[in-house]
C-alpha cells in the first residue's frame, strides 16, 4: 500500500527528532566542504575543548597501515603470501568481509574477492575446490578465515566460481550473503553460467556451501550489498551501476516462509515479491535521485515499486523503469543493520548527477516509519591528497564504541575513518602501501570493515593486492 502525505508527515515529524542511538549516529559531516549540521566544539569532562577520536595517525616504519598512538596491526592473510590449508595461495582483490564468532574463542570471517570474469585474467583467483564451484569459468568467491585464539589462521574456500564478489552482509542466522557486482550471462567475458546473483556461504559449516545454488529470488543486477530485517523478514540490497543510476531494493519474503540455515537455496526463482525504491518529501513531490538531498536530517518517504522481470535476461532491471518511477542513486554501496532498520552509502556524485555534487552519504532506512532520513553528507573532496580529507565512503560498520566505523575508496589517500553521533570524523587509518611510484601514487581502497564478535579487534582490507588486517588498541567511545 503506497504510503499517503498525512502518514509521511506524522512520521517526518518523528523521524525528524533524531533516529535512536544505540551506538550508532545521528549527523554527520566532515571537512573540507562539508555539509555540517552541528560544528559544535566537543569539550571533555573539564570544559576544556577536545578532538575526537584517538589522535593523529602515525607513520608506520614497514609503509603499510598508519595508526594513531597505542594501535597496532596484525596481517592475517595477503594474497600470493599466505596460503590455504589446500597449500594454494590466498586469492587477491580482497572486499566485503563478516565476522562471526565460532567455537572456543575462535573468530571466523568470510572474505569476498572482488575478481570479475576469467580465471586466466587473475595471478591469484579462488582455487575451485572440489564440490564448491558455482561456474568454473569465473575467477571469483569467498574464503572462510579461522583465526584461533592463540593467533593461528587457516583459510578454505567457502565458495568458488562466482564473479566480481563485491560486498554482501551477514544474516541474523550468522552466515554469510556475497553479492555478485556483475551483469554477465553465459558467453560473455568467457562465463558459462549466468552471473549478478546473491550467494548464501555458512562459515560454521562447510558441508552446506556444497553444490552452490543463486537466491535467483533477490534478482539478477549488479548486486553491492545486503541486510535482512530480523523481524520482517525483508531483505533489503543495494545497486552498484550507472547509465542509469542504480536502485534501492526490498525482497520480501512469500507466505509462510522462515529463514534459517540453507533456507534461501531452495525458494523459486520468482519467490516473494523484489520492488524498488521510489521517494517522496513532504510535499508528496517525487524524488528522482539522493543527491538532490544536500541537508543532514533530511526525511523522505518510502514507497516500494515492484520489479516487472527480476532474472533481467533481456533488460537491466534498474532500465526497466520508466521516468519517475523509482528513486536513483549514484553508488549505492555498503549497508549495516542497526537501530531498527538498515544504514546505506551511495558513495559520490560528483558528476553525471541530476542533484548537487557530494563525494559521499550515508542514509538511515526506518521499515517502521517507511522514511529515509539523510545522516552523513561528505562535501566534495577538493584535495584528496591531503591527509584528513575523506571522500568515496564504501563499506560500513556500526562501532560497539559508537557511530559509525567507514572505509573509503576515493581519489589521493584511503583512510579507515569514524564518525561519531555529534557530528565530527575522525582518522582511524591510512593505507601506505603505495602502488605506484613517488611521482603519482597510488593507493588501493579499504574494504571489509568489520569488528570481531567481542568487540576488541577492527578487520579491514586493503583491496590490492589483497591484505585481510587485524587493528587493535585502546578501543573507547571517541565522543
Amino acid at each position: 500500500m503506497p504510503l499517503s502525505r498525512r502518514d509521511f508527515t506524522a512520521r517526518t515529524v518523528i523521524a525528524g527528532a533524531g533516529v535512536a542511538l544505540t551506538g550508532t549516529v545521528g549527523a554527520l559531516a566532515t571537512a573540507p566542504g562539508a555539509l555540517a549540521a552541528d560544528d559544535s566544539t566537543l569539550r571533555d569532562e573539564r570544559g576544556r575543548p577536545c578532538e575526537p577520536g584517538y589522535g593523529p595517525l602515525l607513520a608506520d616504519p614497514a609503509g603499510l597501515l598508519a595508526l594513531p598512538a597505542g594501535f597496532r596491526y596484525r596481517v592475517i592473510t595477503h594474497s600470493g603470501v599466505t596460503t590455504l590449508d589446500s597449500g594454494e595461495s590466498t586469492p587477491s582483490n580482497h572486499d566485503g568481509t563478516a565476522a562471526f564468532e565460532g567455537h572456543r574463542g575462535v573468530t571466523l570471517l568470510v572474505n569476498n574477492h572482488e575478481l570479475k570474469g576469467k580465471r586466466a585474467d587473475w595471478a591469484h583467483p579462488v582455487p575451485l575446490t572440489e564440490g564448491l564451484v558455482y561456474d568454473p569459468a569465473a575467477a571469483g568467491g569467498c574464503t572462510v578465515v579461522e583465526v584461533r585464539r592463540g593467533g593461528e589462521v587457516a583459510e578454505w574456500v567457502g565458495v568458488a566460481g562466482t564473479s566480481t564478489n563485491c560486498a554482501g552482509g551477514a544474516t541474523p542466522w550468522d552466515t554469510w550473503l556475497t553479492c555478485e557486482e556483475t551483469e554477465d550471462l553465459a558467453g560473455k567475458n568467457g562465463m558459462t553460467k549466468d552471473h549478478g546473483y546473491v550467494f548464501e556461504v555458512d562459515p560454521h559449516d562447510r558441508r552446506a556451501n556444497r553444490d552452490p545454488k543463486p537466491v535467483k529470488a533477490f534478482g539478477r543486477y549488479a548486486h553491492e550489498a545486503v541486510v535482512i530485517d530480523p523481524r520482517q523478514g525483508h531483505a533489503y540490497l543495494t545497486e552498484d551501476a550507472s547509465g542509469p543510476n542504480g536502485l534501492l531494493y526490498r525482497w520480501t519474503p512469500p507466505s509462510g516462509f522462515r529463514h534459517g540455515r540453507g533456507k534461501l537455496r531452495t525458494l523459486a526463482a520468482d519467490a516473494g515479491v523484489l520492488a524498488a525504491a521510489k521517494c517522496f518529501d513532504s510535499a508528496g513531490r517525487f524524488v528522482d535521485d539522493l543527491s538532490r538531498a544536500t541537508r543532514i536530517g533530511t526525511v523522505y518517504g518510502v514507497d516500494w515499486v515492484p520489479v516487472p522481470d527480476r532474472d533481467a535476461r533481456t533488460v537491466s532491471v534498474r532500465k526497466q523503469f520508466g521516468e519517475g518511477a523509482v528513486t536513483r542513486a549514484r553508488k549505492l554501496e555498503g549497508m549495516w543493520w542497526a537501530d531498527g532498520g538498515t544504514y546505506f552509502v551511495s558513495s559520490y556524485a560528483r558528476e553525471e548527477s541530476p542533484g548537487a555534487a557530494h563525494d559521499g552519504q550515508v542514509w538511515f532506512y526506518d521499515p517502521k516509519r517507511r522514511t529515509i532520513r539523510l545522516t552523513v553528507v561528505l562535501g566534495v573532496n577538493a584535495d584528496p591528497a591531503k591527509d584528513g580529507s575523506f571522500d568515496g565512503p564504501d563499506n560500513i560498520t556500526v562501532s560497539p564504541y559508537g557511530g559509525l566505523v567507514i572505509a573509503e575508496d576515493g581519489s589521493g589517500l584511503q583512510h579507515l575513518f569514524g564518525a561519531t553521533e555529534s557530528g565530527r570524523t575522525y582518522p582511524l587509518a591510512r593505507n601506505e602501501l603505495n602502488m605506484g611510484t613517488e611521482q603519482e601514487p597510488e593507493y588501493s581502497e579499504f574494504t571489509g570493515v568489520c569488528f570481531s564478535p567481542d568487540g576488541r579487534t577492527l578487520y579491514a582490507n586493503i583491496q590490492d593486492p589483497g591484505i585481510m588486517l587485524a587493528i587493535t588498541g585502546p578501543w573507547r567511545r571517541a565522543h
